[in-house]
């Protein structure tokens, strides 16, 4: 199976929230990582069929997905970042009539309904309405909704949004064993979401993909060094002002300091073994986002 996304532009008026992105998936988890309005849940919803590109195509094992139609739609699940539900349905009622509209028979709907809400920990929350869950509940119902009808492609805007970290990482491990024999996109702006799961990055930044490869190759692309050193309080905010830094840590004799930096900051500065999260500092800065964003 080979998702191929070819020179794909989606305009808004004079605004190009996806712009100019070729890129080949095939079987395993994909990271799309990127601040808000970078351009990802444009194009996951381009990929999921429901907004049109203004150039180029979207092809799966060669087909474009636009002409396959409804075949296309058989083989994905999609998580969007808000999903409607009828609050009056409890959570087993909810995911049969979503399977349902999946054309999933009613048996072995049943079944599979009962498997997903143990996979996302909802068992006991099968009679609940789902008004009554919690903002992290209701993100695994939609987890468990998006693999109703064993899909192939799986697209997940922002999954783990309102998760905590217990249920965050009950989702890494379904992803992790979901993906052996499908393709999963995921996109996020919390690191620690793909840095263990994902077999690719991509990198994305104002519609466009900055840098993708494995998980090894984006940090050994990474323009920057990483540097811990440590200061008197009253020096930190100068290194503030001229350096990323990527964390600030109280210990006696004053704060040490994660900063990025292409030279050695000091030379007391040791150098450390770059992350992920020193990568999205690097190549998104820490007030990244802050600006008004498109989508």
């Amino acid at each position: 199976m080979q998702l191929e996304i070819e020179d794909l532009t989606k305009k808004f008026q004079d605004t190009a929230a996806v712009s100019h992105v070729s890129y080949t998936m095939e079987k395993g988890v994909y990271g799309l990582l990127g601040v808000n309005g970078a351009g990802k849940t444009t194009l996951m919803r381009m990929l999921c069929t429901l907004l049109k590109p203004s150039n180029g195509r979207i092809l799966l094992d060669g087909e474009d997905i636009f002409e396959m139609g409804a075949a296309y739609r058989k083989v994905l699940g999609y998580l969007p970042q808000d999903f409607g539900f009828y609050p009056d349905l409890t959570v087993k009622d909810y995911l049969m009539y979503i399977a349902s509209i999946k054309g999933v028979h009613r048996a072995a709907a049943r079944k599979r309904v009962k498997e997903l809400l143990g996979q996302v920990g909802l068992s006991k929350a099968a009679d609940k309405k789902m008004k009554k869950l919690s903002g992290g509940m209701k993100r695994r119902v939609g987890i468990a909704q998006a693999m109703l009808n064993h899909p192939a492609i799986l697209i997940l805007d922002e999954p783990t949004s309102g998760l905590d970290p217990n249920e965050r990482i009950r989702f890494r491990n379904l992803i992790s064993e979901f993906s052996q024999d499908r393709l999963v996109l995921l996109s996020t702006h919390i690191v620690s979401d793909i840095e263990s799961i994902a077999n690719e990055i991509l990198l994305m930044k104002d519609g466009e993909f900055l840098h993708t490869g494995t998980p090894e190759e984006i940090l050994e692309g990474m323009p920057e060094r990483v540097w811990r050193l440590t200061v008197p309080v009253h020096e930190a905010s100068k290194y503030d002002k001229n350096y990323k830094v990527a964390n600030r840590k109280n210990v006696p004799g004053g704060i040490m300091l994660r900063i990025l930096s292409k030279e050695r900051p000091h030379p007391e500065a040791e150098e450390e073994i770059p992350t992920l999260e020193d990568v999205f500092l690097s190549y998104f800065g820490e007030k990244a986002g802050e600006e008004d964003a498109i989508l």
